[in-house]
């Protein structure tokens, strides 16, 4: 069968063995794997950032309406042009222009299938060439690391200072970045820390980037609810920044694969160095988000009301304080910030206080398997020996979920 096989001359990709793994699916796949199907209790996912199956965070009906109308109509059946139709495109660049002083046009924001493939256009296709460097937070999303390794762009950390709120570590990326950086990446409201940049630091960060003549690449959470949420466009006028974005966060659709790109660029620096016809360039030869949903995207963002913003970030600060108290009541587990935005924190682990854990991986192996509770390890994120919880499920299962956790502490505690 091999000598058969060898003749077809087939072969899988290692690159992507390694690129898989490292990404949150992967780390989940393993963990999932390990769950008792011989336990009675049901599978508490605090590991997952897709609130969308609880009740607590049902979609608004303005969306569904939009998108049954785009479907409908019978109008939106065909292919879309590569940028994404203009109507979604003018709806959004109105959307953002709420918080702007230069203002964008729809020329400025390209469409995309959801935030995850704007990561991909933006640090594995558009940036990225022989010897390049990018600078990616630690913590951070997985998914840049996949895709830039994925696509020999070399990649750099900064750290975010948990003893300092989470805030970035200015002197790392001084010494860090060179001249072949070719972006900076900020998250904001920040994944998976739960932090949220005040406008002194972006201020702060904006400074550093001016100086080493970085681009600037930023993921646009727009889930702040303790610390007003200041978008890094507000600065733009200064350094290009590239704002990666969807409606899977705010409109609680992670499904529905409706992301962009949008392009910060008074100075055109962007447009000269020929990123911005990269951007277009690459959208030509990769697929687009369906065309029903494009076209339900004006509708969504013009009927959505206020109140509907108001619910989630209300249950999102319940249960962001759920999460912080009920932490602090197990003595191995530390949380050095309380949330502030996005869905998630870190948890520091102190493996000093537990018996029989090696490490974050394994802490979340035996929960999986002892209580059936899943939670993301730390080294996911860059971080080994933390854990990531995600907070935003229904609130009485986030305070079975930890009390689980607890209790498994509780077993795994060094006797005194």
């Amino acid at each position: 069968m091999e000598i058969e096989a060898k003749r077809w001359g087939f072969r899988g990709k290692q690159e992507l063995n390694a690129a898989s793994a490292s990404t949150v699916r992967g780390y989940l796949n393993q963990i999932i794997a390990r769950i008792n199907k011989d336990n009675s209790s049901s599978v508490i996912r605090l590991g997952h950032g897709d609130p969308s199956h609880f009740p607590s965070f049902k979609t608004t009906p303005a969306a569904e309406d939009a998108i049954v109308d785009a479907l409908r109509s019978a109008k939106h059946n065909c292919y879309a042009p590569s940028a994404g139709v203009l109507p979604a495109r003018r709806a959004i660049a109105d959307y953002l222009n709420r918080d702007l002083p230069c203002k964008l046009s729809p020329d400025d924001v390209y469409l995309t299938s959801g935030c995850n493939q704007a990561i991909e256009v933006a640090a594995r296709n558009v940036l990225s060439r022989p010897g390049a460097n990018i600078l990616l937070p630690r913590p951070g999303f997985p998914y840049y690391e996949s895709c830039s390794a994925y696509n020999h762009l070399e990649v750099r950390h900064y750290d975010l200072l948990p003893e300092k709120g989470w805030e970035v570590d200015l002197d790392a990326v001084e010494t860090i970045a060179d001249e072949n950086t070719v972006a900076l990446v900020i998250i904001n409201p920040g994944n998976p820390c739960g932090n949220v940049f005040s406008y002194e630091q972006l201020h702060k960060m904006l400074i550093s980037i001016f100086l080493l003549n970085l681009r600037l690449q930023r993921q646009q959470e727009s889930l702040g609810f303790c610390t007003r949420y200041v978008p890094m466009r507000v600065l733009g006028s200064t350094v290009p920044v590239l704002t990666l974005g969807s409606i899977s966060k705010r409109w609680i659709v992670p499904g529905w694969r409706l992301g962009w790109i949008v392009t910060s660029d008074p100075n055109s620096i962007l447009k000269k160095s020929g990123v911005i016809d990269s951007i277009a360039e690459f959208l030509n030869v990769s697929s687009d988000p369906a065309t029903f949903i494009q076209a339900a995207i004006p509708q969504i963002l013009e009927n959505t009301k206020e109140d509907f913003f108001s619910k989630i970030i209300s249950t999102l600060r319940k249960c962001a304080d759920i999460c912080y108290n009920r932490i602090e009541e197990i003595p191995s587990l530390t949380c050095p910030k309380k949330p502030e935005g996005s869905m998630s924190v870190m948890v520091k682990l102190n493996l000093s206080m537990l018996e029989d854990i090696n490490d974050d991986m394994d802490f979340c192996l035996k929960l999986a398997e002892e209580e059936s509770v899943v939670v993301l390890p730390g080294m996911a994120m860059g971080l080994k020996n933390w854990l990531r919880i995600t907070f935003a499920i229904e609130p009485s299962l986030l305070q079975e979920g930890l009390g689980r956790i607890k209790g498994f502490c509780q077993r795994h505690a060094k006797k005194q």
